[in-house]
């Protein structure tokens, strides 16, 4: 007999209907095309196409529908933090920052993390029927040292890297150390997502 020990969850749900797919799209659009300093910023860092991330921390205030998109990425990540079983005390899981990525074709986003956060995610703006997937890797990878690889019949559980093809509106939800990236959109349409922490206020 044996257990699953020390489960990695993904959360998936999706944005209500309040959120309009195109009023959501056509604001990201309005924003990348008036951020200068996010322009400047992903052309001396050689960032395939567009990010808010080091420009913009404000959208919620700056944007009416990413306030509304706020206050229901609050709500789902409450829902996975209880699903967590997370301790919070006297504490709150808020957000911590929130920005746009816009991927041409060609573009990627390679591996990392998200450190001095709790949770990370992203909800998906546009997502052309072939744009890439979001890889997820298992945190264990660099430790399996003399393993042989799982065979491609595997349980998902059990695969080392996991794939998720999300659809517009999705939101997705992982703990900030789990390791991510995506690879290159081969589209000829815009990949467009907003990613998002939330830190832990004790």
């Amino acid at each position: 007999m044996s257990k699953s020990l020390f489960v990695t969850r993904l959360y998936q749900s999706k944005l209500s209907e309040a959120i309009d797919p195109q009023e959501f799209e056509a604001t990201c659009h309005s924003i990348a095309e008036d951020d200068e300093a996010g322009q400047k910023w992903c052309e001396d860092n050689d960032f395939p196409g567009y990010t808010s991330y080091a420009s913009l921390t404000d959208l919620p205030w700056r944007m009416p529908i990413f306030e509304a998109v706020k206050r229901e990425l609050d709500a789902h990540v409450s829902s996975f933090a209880e699903e967590l079983a997370f301790d919070l005390g006297e504490g709150q899981l808020t957000l911590e920052d929130l920005w746009i990525n816009i991927l041409p074709e060609g573009g990627i986003h390679t591996a990392h993390i998200h450190p001095h956060s709790v949770i990370s995610g992203t909800t998906y703006v546009a997502m052309p029927g072939d744009a890439s997937a979001i890889k997820f890797e298992d945190p264990r990878h660099a430790m399996m040292m003399a393993a042989p690889p799982r065979r491609k019949d595997a349980p998902e559980e059990l695969q080392q890297f996991f794939y998720v093809k999300p659809k517009v509106g999705d939101v997705l939800l992982w703990e900030s150390w789990l390791r991510h990236e995506v690879p290159m959109n081969m589209s000829e349409d815009d990949r467009i997502s907003v990613s998002f922490n939330y830190r832990w206020e004790g």
